[in-house]
């Protein structure tokens, strides 16, 4: 069987300790889009992890790893990450990367850096990964995929033609040092080494494991409202988030993705730039921030102060419908306990008309939040194995939740370990 986990908001809802638990019972786990600009926070039996482009599941010696073909593949940054949970004492994972995939080139995280830096002020709060530059090559049909790095014939053609181009906008819209098609060949030598002993055709893989009854994960980055068809466009990521693009970025039929599992946050929080209606801040949203999480609310990958907010019910009602939910799970429950009551944005007034619609971007800008009280509990529910065992304040918190959003919660996290988990 094929489950997808996947974010219903903005990110960093703790889809890495999900995919981590759910890998347990699984055979196979798969990245199928984004690339290494966002981070999954992982804490298991080998200690508190950030991973940025191996797949969660990779803790486990029975699981196979992939990186499918939809993946931004910063090949240097992989293999550091599989060095890095190697010295720390966890088995060397297998891996397995799509022929398909293409590749971020070292030009294409200088263009991200150029371009920010052009903006100023408008910027979009890009983690400078290089991903809106590569997506724009692989759509513009000048990206690099792995396959063709056993084509010599090929590369050192298509350096030369590449370099041309790029040097354009170097010279004359960065004025910035050129590019050398040489130093690029190199690169690529090295990559092709590196990567050689992984490359498989994935897709037909994927299709003996399906046949073979397998179970599959696919491990979605980010959330529906980074989706650059459905999200806060335009500050969103550059690949699409949502489950549906999993079977596309792994290579499998869609029917065969009979679970959705939709990761959601008790709060919200978002790194980047873009509209954000529940939004707190101040003394409030720094006491959230310090609380939340495992060790505070900051970026996996940037480091930066995640910015906070109430759970936003209209949000995360479209974010699950996108997605396709026919799961919920629901995280960092146990940060709310400090609270006497719990605000929950359950509309949004735009222009004095109160909606539980999600709009676009132009509307949202506008939205402000309404906001409905719901009592605290008051106590700490780590630990707590059993749905009946939680305070009933805190049941009534997920029920509300449960019926404004329209989607089955079947998963409550309060706690940030592997087992602090709690099946409804």
């Amino acid at each position: 069987m094929v489950k997808a986990v996947v974010g219903a908001n903005w990110g960093d809802e703790g889809k890495g300790k999900i995919t981590d638990m759910l890998a347990k019972e699984a055979d196979i786990i798969v990245r199928f889009q984004g690339g290494a600009n966002a981070g999954h926070t992982i804490v298991n039996d080998y200690g508190k992890f950030a991973l940025h482009t191996l797949p969660s599941g990779c803790f486990y010696s029975h699981t196979t790893s992939i990186i499918g073909n939809g993946v931004a593949l910063n090949i240097p940054i992989l293999f550091n990450e599989i060095k890095s949970i190697m010295e720390r004492g966890v088995p060397q994972p297998k891996i397995l990367v799509s022929d398909r995939a293409q590749m971020v080139m070292p030009y294409h995280i200088l263009f991200d850096q150029y371009e920010e830096e052009r903006l100023g002020g408008k910027s979009f709060g890009s983690t400078k990964s290089g991903i809106a530059p590569f997506y724009s090559d692989k759509y513009a049909k000048i990206g690099f995929q792995v396959s063709e790095l056993f084509d010599e014939e090929l590369l050192k053609e298509k350096v030369v033609r590449i370099c041309e181009t790029k040097n354009v906008l170097l010279e004359h819209l960065y004025h910035k040092p050129l590019l050398d098609p040489h130093e690029l060949l190199e690169t690529l030598h090295q990559y092709r080494e590196m990567v050689e002993p992984y490359v498989c055709d994935v897709s037909s893989y994927l299709w003996n494991a399906i046949k073979e009854g397998k179970e599959i994960l696919l491990e979605g980055q980010l959330g529906t409202l980074k989706d650059p068809d459905h999200g806060i466009y335009p500050m969103v990521t550059s690949s699409s988030t949502l489950a549906a693009y999993g079977a596309i970025g792994a290579g499998i039929p869609p029917y065969e993705i009979q679970k959705v599992i939709v990761v959601c946050k008790a709060y919200s929080s978002a790194v980047g730039a873009g509209a954000f209606v529940s939004e707190i801040f101040g003394d409030e949203a720094d006491e959230l921030r310090k609380r939340g999480g495992d060790g505070g609310e900051y970026g996996a990958t940037t480091g930066r102060p995640r910015r906070m907010g109430w759970f936003d019910c209209v949000a995360s009602k479209y974010g699950c419908r996108l997605q396709g939910a026919t799961d919920v799970a629901f995280t960092v429950l146990d940060v709310l306990g400090y609270l006497d009551e719990i605000p929950v944005c359950v509309g949004y007034e735009i222009d004095g008309e109160v909606t539980t619609d999600f709009p676009t971007t132009s509307k949202l800008e506008k939205a402000k939040p309404v906001l409905k009280y719901l009592p605290g509990w008051k106590t700490d529910i780590r630990g707590i194995k059993k749905y009946e065992d939680l305070p009933e304040n805190c049941r009534n918190y997920v029920e509300f939740v449960e019926e404004q959003i329209g989607f089955p919660i079947t998963m409550v996290s309060n706690g940030p370990g592997r087992n602090d988990i709690i099946y409804r």
